[in-house]
């Protein structure tokens, strides 16, 4: 596509693709994805000219869209327009998808593609919608070539949808020149979903309300504190777990208890707290057992283990290591297995790869990361 005579470098991080051992018995074990810096272009003479593309590492994920996790889940009440009211730590963790965007020539209309059969790619699909929002609210007339590379499986309860969301907002305003303010972002991105506005966060944040009252918490938790992803091949429906809720069989813990135990003395089992698992647990009975036996596996390795969100994601915090059953059981040969670690970013930039002791870095790797990315 002719563009400018020059083209602007968009950069909005750098990152490194972590390799973690490959297991010969699980089937899909995921690695966090690389994210490459935005393409940088210029071109004179009679060569043609291409747009930029940026390439987001998501996740957002990563920024790559990043995943979050909630470290703790309290439904607090339901409300008049039938969602209902939570109180929850959110924490953005080094996972996730990887996205690509490039200008398209359209005027008119926005072009995904993605890896994973199964996924919309229609204007049912998150990314597309924050893309029409964010032409909507600044008036502009940018639309994208997009490319999601799925590395995490759909219905993990790490709100996927909604880092790609915000992963699609913030490059469509880098871009465009970074016109909003990321307060106007978050503000704008609670119309189309109520865990987006957390990832305009700092990456920890205290949300109540649907979760779109975020509040950020600084310095909240070590980002070299690992932790283990697992995550059968079953998903959670959310309304059916919601459906089974019952309110008065809930937690009677204080959020803020719970984030002031969080905040002093850091991550333990007894401040883990989900509303959300009794209910998930009778919708997918094996994710019962499969906590049962990760916490009975305990050797001392895992601080915490408990279910993210509404499921079907189990965490073990101190470790990035599965328990042996997942390796030597039959019944879990196919389980979605990744480590991860905590994550923040810094104010105007996107989520960036944590540099990690078994990080490896190929050439292959190294060429595709430092050369301009153009389509």
């Amino acid at each position: 596509m002719v563009c400018s005579a020059h083209l602007l470098s968009q950069s909005l991080y750098q990152s490194h693709r972590s390799c973690p051992a490959p297991s010969k018995h699980l089937r899909f074990q995921a690695r966090p994805a690389a994210a490459a810096s935005a393409g940088v272009s210029s071109s004179s003479g009679t060569r043609s000219q291409r747009s930029p593309s940026v390439r987001v590492a998501a996740s957002a994920e990563q920024g790559r869209k990043k995943i979050e996790i909630n470290v703790f889940l309290r439904i607090t009440g339901k409300r008049p327009d039938g969602f209902h009211d939570l109180a929850s730590l959110f924490h953005v963790v080094s996972l996730g998808d990887t996205i690509k965007f490039s200008l398209s020539p359209s005027k008119s209309k926005d072009r995904l593609s993605t890896n994973v059969a199964g996924v919309p790619v229609d204007d049912s699909n998150l990314i597309i919608r924050a893309l029409d929002l964010y032409r909507k609210k600044t008036g502009t007339d940018k639309h994208f070539w997009i490319h999601l590379d799925k590395k995490v499986p759909t219905g993990a309860g790490l709100g996927g949808g909604s880092s790609n969301a915000a992963t699609a907002l913030w490059a469509a305003n880098q871009f465009s020149g970074g016109i909003a303010s990321e307060k106007d972002l978050q503000e704008w991105s609670g119309e189309i979903g109520s865990d987006i506005p957390f990832f305009f966060s700092r990456g920890a944040a205290y949300c109540t309300g649907r979760g779109e009252i975020v509040q950020d918490i600084p310095n909240l938790l070590p980002e070299n504190l690992p932790m283990v992803l697992i995550k059968p091949p079953e998903a959670c429906a959310t309304a059916e777990v919601y459906k089974r809720l019952r309110l008065d069989q809930t937690s009677k813990a204080d959020p803020l208890a719970l984030l002031k135990e969080i905040t002093q003395n850091g991550i333990s089992q007894d401040v883990c707290v989900n509303d959300l698992e009794p209910p998930a647990f009778e919708v997918l009975r094996s994710l019962k057992k499969l906590k049962k036996r990760f916490i009975a596996s305990n050797r001392g390795d895992y601080s915490a283990v408990f279910m993210s969100g509404s499921g079907s994601t189990i965490v073990g915090i101190g470790s990035p290591d599965p328990p042996a059953f997942v390796y030597d059981d039959d019944d879990y040969k196919d389980v979605f297995v990744s480590e991860a670690r905590f994550l923040t970013r810094e104010e105007n930039e996107w989520y960036r790869e944590p540099m990690s002791s078994n990080a490896t870095f190929s050439k292959e790797d190294s060429l595709s990361e430092a050369a301009p990315v153009v389509d």
